[in-house]
């Protein structure tokens, strides 16, 4: 797996991951949804240096211009419901993408262990495209592992590519094993350890949870 961590480099998302993670300014879910949508927007731009260009054309009023656009057929899929903030902002940028959606949660067993259950799947055919996996939490890599294989049954991917705000070390271990070796994933930053509850390190809470309100869990 190709690893991109994004605030390696200083740069405006560093602001937007900070505002992110503070408790106070968390309170505003609408701030908090725009910050994840711009981090998106980020990794899209970033993304897209690893794309396919082709020449084209392209007419003015006052005659033509070679111009080097991306060639790829995209298909971004996010999970829900988290993932909706994110996933429009690599739509801002990738606006021609066909897009899918899946619904995965955790199931708990006890107040530490838990499985992931994944129950809705709206996708379009996967074969030959690019598939980008949308998901702003990467804690265990559970829930993105088993969305990715559920989505085999859609077609098999040219490439694929992960999205994620914010991720553990022990998650990127985890799907490094269970995606393909070609894989790459973006990242807007990395802590170093989860809670016993799989949850990431200081992290920022639940990503859903502060986008759109607490729910009642199943």
């Amino acid at each position: 797996m190709i690893i991109n961590v994004l605030d390696k480099k200083s740069s405006i998302l560093n602001k937007f991951i900070a505002e992110i993670r503070d408790a106070e300014i968390q309170k505003d879910s609408m701030r908090f949804r725009r910050n994840i949508e711009r981090i998106g927007e980020i990794l899209a731009y970033e993304l897209s240096h690893s794309l396919e260009f082709e020449n084209t054309i392209v007419t003015t009023p006052l005659g033509t211009k070679i111009v080097n656009v991306p060639k790829n057929d995209i298909v971004l899929c996010s999970i829900l419901r988290a993932g909706l903030p994110l996933h429009n902002g690599l739509l801002n940028y990738f606006d021609e993408a066909e897009n899918g959606f899946i619904s995965a949660y955790r199931k708990h067993i006890s107040e530490t262990e838990f499985e992931i259950v994944v129950e809705y799947f709206a996708s379009p055919n996967l074969d030959g495209k690019v598939l980008i996996l949308a998901d702003p939490m990467l804690a265990t890599g559970l829930s993105i592992t088993s969305v990715y294989e559920g989505l085999k049954k859609h077609g098999t991917p040219k490439e694929i590519h992960l999205a994620c705000v914010i991720g553990s070390k022990e998650g990127i271990e985890y799907v490094k094993k269970h995606f393909p070796e070609n894989t790459k994933l973006w990242i807007g930053t990395v802590d170093d350890k989860l809670n016993d509850k799989g949850y990431i390190v200081p992290g920022l809470g639940d990503a859903g949870d502060l986008s759109f309100g607490y729910k009642l869990s199943k």
